[in-house]
């Protein structure tokens, strides 16, 4: 019921790179219709509502402690609290509106829609609250103190403190956590300017619905809200840009990322700290996977700009990487069982090897820049195509790697090894038909030959790192001599073969 609430959390939400701007403002938008939506709710007598809640309540959370009934019954007593609460604010109002003072004060706002408007959103910000305020408002009207125009602008007043409200609570984020409530601020203002020369056809509009002051302004309240998300809700992205504008600065995917799962309180819990280090872990493996990503379309369309921002990833990476290694480091290893141990060994050797390939798609990346972008050369055809296949499979198998890393399912490590061999004789073919293009006097190939074949073996590389993964799944079932046989046989027949 409190779209401030809503402000703080969502802000939070951006500061930490969980959701961009633009849908946050979306997200804030629905706040605030749901929070006229319970201004209606709690227009209504619901005297009877919150002892109904707080009784049940109390039975579920007395007769089934610790189970989902009684969790249920936790939550009904704070929502019959939170109704009693505004019941009590309503009831304690009364008096206040019918004080000879509040009717004077009151009194005083017949002619400036904007002052009116402005003083609404000075009361919003003192009580801290615009549900509070609008239903004040509705009884100021009912009272007869104020008429129906000035209570529609002290709401308009309301809507405007909540948005100063939300960024003043917000004042502590980061810039891209208080473009959100800058950005909500903003659609509020422009939502006042709108209504405030239509407050009169707006009366005349609402008076059609129903005539009794309170529900002409709780609903005038709901009007301005719906109406003010139908019209920004396909602008998000441009107000986004301007709070960017307005509020300049690095962004969170461009500053020192912070860990989210590496919870210092579970140290003394091995098992617990270990399972946070592998959430940890993956948040890694989506980056890299989204600097690879990067790659092919840097590749496909000399993006100078993607180019460096993927490089700025790289920084993530190795940030993610530097605490997780710390975070195991602070793990007594004499706490940990043969189990457990196995487990570090895994975590940290995952890790070293997905910041090993950020640095490796960094350099791809550099060398693209330097070798193609600069010069403005592209690949051929074919020879893109081929790298666009082989692409494909190195994002596979990263994906396949981290789900091994997670499940231990020995079939999917078996098929990660089998990838590993079969990229050997990929690499060559790949190299083999490059070679050919270039034979046979193919422009693109001969200016981009050298780029082409560092980039086939660096994907190469790439697909080592990921398919090592396999290693410890492998061992465990004991066929890790097997497999590494194998794979050695192969390497040498790929020698003989590559020798001829």
């Amino acid at each position: 019921q409190s779209s401030n609430a809503t402000a703080v959390i969502v802000s939070s939400f951006v500061g930490q790179g969980l959701i961009a701007v633009a849908p946050a403002l979306a997200i804030m938008l629905g706040a605030n219709v749901g929070t006229a939506l319970m201004v209606q709710v709690f227009s209504l007598d619901l005297s009877w509502l919150s002892p109904l809640l707080i009784f049940i309540g109390v039975i579920l959370h007395l007769s089934w402690k610790g189970s989902k009934a009684g969790h249920v019954g936790r939550v009904l007593i704070g929502l019959g609290l939170i109704t009693l609460a505004l019941e009590l604010i309503s009831i304690a109002t009364r008096p206040v509106v019918q004080a000879a003072g509040v009717k004077v004060l009151f009194s005083t706002l017949t002619g400036d829609a904007a002052l009116d408007m402005l003083i609404g959103a000075v009361l919003t910000i003192l009580c801290y609250s615009s549900l509070a305020m609008v239903l004040f408002c509705g009884a100021l009207a009912s009272a007869g103190v104020v008429s129906i125009h000035v209570a529609m602008a002290l709401v308009l007043g309301a809507n405007l403190g909540s948005g100063i409200s939300a960024l003043m609570s917000t004042s502590g984020n980061n810039q891209p956590g208080k473009r959100v409530t800058l950005g909500n601020l903003l659609s509020r203002l422009l939502g006042c300017v709108i209504a405030l020369p239509l407050l009169t056809k707006a009366e005349e509009l609402l008076a059609l619905v129903g005539s009794e002051p309170q529900r002409m302004i709780v609903n005038f309240h709901l009007l301005f809200n719906v109406a003010l998300a139908l019209l920004l809700l396909g602008a998000t992205a441009p107000l986004a840009r301007l709070c960017e504008a307005i509020l300049p600065g690095r962004n969170t995917g461009d500053s020192q990322v912070t860990p989210r799962h590496l919870d210092p309180a579970a140290l003394s819990t091995p098992t617990l700290a270990l399972s946070n280090a592998a959430r940890e872990v993956l948040r890694i493996g989506d980056r890299v996977e989204q600097m690879l990503d990067n790659l092919l379309r840097v590749l496909r369309t000399n993006d100078l700009k993607l180019a460096n921002a993927t490089c700025r990833i790289d920084n993530e990476v190795d940030d993610l990487y530097t605490a997780i290694k710390l975070y195991l480091t602070q793990i007594s290893t004499e706490a940990l069982d043969e189990h457990d141990g196995e487990r570090w060994t895994e975590i940290i050797s995952l890790t070293i090897n997905l910041e090993h390939a950020g640095d490796l798609i960094e350099r791809v990346i550099v060398d693209t820049k330097e070798k193609k972008i600069a010069h403005n050369l592209s690949f051929s055809e074919a020879g893109m195509q081929e790298i666009a296949e082989m692409h494909a499979r190195v994002v596979a198998n990263l994906r396949l790697g981290l789900s091994v890393f997670l499940t231990g399912d020995l079939r999917s490590a078996q098929q990660l090894m089998a990838e590993k061999a079969a990229f050997r004789d990929l690499e060559r073919d790949l190299s083999r038909s490059h070679l050919q293009r270039v034979a046979v006097q193919t422009v693109e190939s001969i200016e981009t030959s050298s780029l082409h074949l560092d980039l086939i073996a660096e994907l190469k590389r790439l697909n080592s790192l990921f398919c090592s993964t396999a290693y410890p799944v492998l061992e465990r079932a004991g066929m890790m001599n097997r497999s590494r046989m194998k794979e050695d046989s192969e390497e040498k027949v790929a020698a003989v073969a590559g020798a001829r």
